[in-house]
């Protein structure tokens, strides 16, 4: 990972659960992500949500993308 590059985790299913009732969405809903993007971690699948974190100033802006 570049130093530059945002965080990017890979969510567990207890915190995809509590992602979707907190938006009121569908895994459907999420933008996607391709698997094959540099920044998706390798243990990552389709189907799974990822977290990225972008630092800006003093603030992190939370970001979640599903992997397709």
């Amino acid at each position: 990972m570049h130093i530059l590059q945002p965080k990017h985790t890979k969510l567990k299913p207890d915190e995809i659960q509590i992602l979707l009732k907190k938006y009121n969405i569908s895994l459907g809903q999420l933008p996607k992500i391709k698997s094959d993007d540099h920044a998706v971690p390798e243990n990552a699948v389709k189907g799974d949500i990822l977290k990225i974190e972008r630092k800006e100033e003093d603030k992190v802006i939370v970001y979640y993308r599903v992997v397709a």
